[in-house]
């Protein structure tokens, strides 16, 4: 079923103030290729030399405020492609006072425009799109294609932390991310069994995963 748009969104957009830090818009793709690129300065975007850390597909923001509002010395960028969906977590961050939250309304594909330089320390992949079919597999937010960006955004030992309901989607991310050079660690078939539990921020999504008896799969990639 389609999302209700919400209502007076465009002026809820433009008036989340700094901590929306762009809209890419769907003419985002007609532009040429020098007015896409926006390339930011993240010390100078948060006035800070603090570790950065990402989040690709953050949904109404649960899990990215939480890790903010643990760790005020770490900057967290949120990326979320759908303009619905991430005005909640702008207006929550606002709300809540957290100030070391910058979002990106922007398709992860498109980070090389706006991430020019290695800078991240860890990069959140939380409950993504499993597209299960296999032909959307390039369409997967572990594919190769999204790797080798994510690699070019990542620090030298940086991490990706994924996580997941779908074995499909887990399998298919422990090959893409050997095949791409990262080291796997603290692999779980069942994330809240595990030793990792009590450190574990629950998503959205997740707890109604959880909910249900539903296993999470989980994962660290490390770049090397």
């Amino acid at each position: 079923m389609r999302m209700r748009k919400k209502r007076h969104l465009e002026d809820r957009l433009a008036n989340a103030g700094e901590r929306l830090l762009l809209i890419e818009g769907d003419n985002f793709y007609y532009k040429p290729e020098d007015q896409r690129l926006r390339p930011f300065n993240w010390a100078e975007v948060f006035g800070n030399d603090n570790p950065v850390e990402v989040e690709i597909g953050c949904g109404k923001g649960q899990f990215i405020l939480e890790c903010a509002k643990r760790n005020p010395k770490v900057n967290y960028v949120a990326v979320e492609k759908i303009s619905n969906v991430i005005i909640s977590a702008c207006e929550k961050a606002e709300k809540e006072n957290v100030n070391n939250v910058r979002f990106l309304n922007c398709d992860a594909y498109n980070l090389p425009y706006y991430f020019t330089y290695p800078v991240a320390r860890r990069i959140y992949l939380n409950f993504s799109t499993p597209y299960p079919q296999k032909p959307n597999a390039g369409r997967r937010l572990t594919h190769p294609k999204y790797l080798k960006i994510y690699s070019d955004i990542l620090l030298e030992n940086g991490e990706i932390r994924q996580k997941t309901d779908s074995m499909i989607l887990f399998e298919f991310s422990l090959e893409s991310f050997s095949s791409c050079g990262f080291v796997l660690k603290d692999i779980s078939l069942d994330l809240h069994a595990s030793r990792y539990a009590e450190e574990n921020i629950v998503t959205e999504y997740e707890k109604n995963f959880a909910d249900q008896g539903l296993p999470i799969y989980a994962v660290t990639a490390v770049k090397r």
